[in-house]
């Protein structure tokens, strides 16, 4: 794995509630377009493609695809969860990397129906029947959606170690609406203040408010990777490259722990982490901003801690401090995130480099961080699958 991966392109679509979206594969292909036109690209030019999505039928990355050309390369079609988008971006650094190819796109797209999330197919085992054997234990609350029970069982889990108070969570929830005002992309672009989010309807009293929670949400974004050799030659942009990632997947500690914040991913995300710090040289301090995961306000303040953006235990404070936003230690989710942005599941990693991209080309607009030029994207699902990806400028 000699090669850099640079990002020559992003382009994503504003996102938007169910039913108020184009069809997937219309989105999917304006975002290709989008990606394309920012790198100074022509369809033609693309060696190979990977396209995610959670919610739809096998060969929907062709048609999306086809929307834009018929080039007869490589198109493989991506699902994991609410990670697919990363994976994606995963699979395409790797061609890179590696010597595969050249100039490979990652897409990732979702039409999503209202509601709580669930299964498609209900003849055959799901591959979420060991956690949900370890919620319906540690959590119960059967009348709960099960995302909700898994998220927020893992925050009422660090509430009682850690003796953390239910505002923390409003106070993340704040910080992205505030962050959101900024972004012409985002689904949900109204402050809120932290009492606005605790007097939200309660899911779960004393753990969780409607507003604690991220939407269903239909959107698109896509990235362009190229190896420097090409965007030499194509006159191409090299100015923000993956310097380092990771995808990890569950072991053991996820059963059988008893621990709800392990279920959800914390020690995916930490390993993961672990060893993107590694790759690059660096460690959390070198951080100029972050987008991380935030499903639920309670997987964010989770992620602070596993990311090693805070000490274990410390969340509550770095949230207190400010140390989560402008003028703070690190800028989290300057986009919004997707509890402002929006979830579509298989977009969403792919907006977070759309995000970060931006961010560390100066190009973000009344959101910029001042001076960015390290940023961390985590990606996180349920089932499970972890991407961590350092990008430099």
């Amino acid at each position: 794995m000699g090669r850099t991966a640079y990002i020559a392109g992003v382009g994503m679509i504003p996102f938007a509630k169910p039913g108020a979206s184009s069809p997937y594969h219309e989105m999917g292909a304006a975002a290709v377009r989008a990606a394309l036109q920012d790198a100074g690209l022509s369809y033609a030019e693309v060696q190979q493609a990977y396209a995610g999505y959670v919610y739809g039928d096998s060969t929907s990355g062709q048609k999306a695809l086809y929307g834009v050309g018929m080039s007869g390369i490589p198109i493989v079609n991506v699902n994991n969860n609410c990670a697919t988008g990363s994976t994606a971006l995963f699979l395409a650094r790797q061609a890179i990397e590696g010597g595969a190819a050249d100039c490979v796109l990652a897409l990732g797209f979702e039409q999503m129906n209202p509601g709580a999330l669930g299964s498609v197919f209900g003849d055959r085992p799901a591959p979420f029947d060991a956690f949900d054997a370890v919620t319906d234990r540690l959590v119960g609350k059967p009348e709960i959606p099960l995302a909700l029970r898994y998220f927020g069982g893992a925050g009422l889990a660090h509430m009682e170690k850690y003796g953390t108070p239910l505002n923390a969570f409003a106070r993340i929830r704040a910080k992205a609406s505030r962050h959101a005002l900024n972004n012409p992309l985002a689904l949900l672009r109204k402050k809120l203040s932290e009492q606005d989010v605790l007097d939200a309807p309660a899911i779960w009293p004393g753990v969780m408010t409607r507003l604690m929670a991220c939407p269903p949400t239909c959107g698109a974004a896509a990235a362009l990777l190229v190896s420097d050799d090409f965007a030499r030659r194509h006159g191409l942009r090299r100015d923000v490259h993956i310097a380092a990632q990771a995808m990890t997947t569950d072991r053991p500690g996820t059963f059988d722990s008893d621990d709800m914040m392990r279920l959800v991913g914390y020690d995916m995300s930490r390993a993961a982490a672990h060893q993107v710090y590694e790759q690059a040289g660096i460690g959390p301090d070198d951080l100029d901003v972050v987008e991380l995961h935030d499903c639920f306000a309670h997987n964010e303040l989770i992620s602070y801690e596993a990311l090693g953006l805070c000490p274990e235990g410390g969340a509550d404070r770095f949230i207190r401090e400010g140390d989560n936003t402008y003028g703070g230690k690190v800028v989290t989710n300057p986009s919004g995130g997707l509890l402002s942005k929006g979830h579509p599941l298989g977009a969403t990693g792919l907006a977070q480099c759309f995000e970060l991209t931006h961010q560390l080309r100066g190009s973000a607009g009344a959101r910029q961080v001042e001076g960015a030029r390290i940023g961390l994207q985590h990606n996180l699902g349920i089932g499970g699958a972890c991407v961590v990806t350092l990008y430099r400028n």
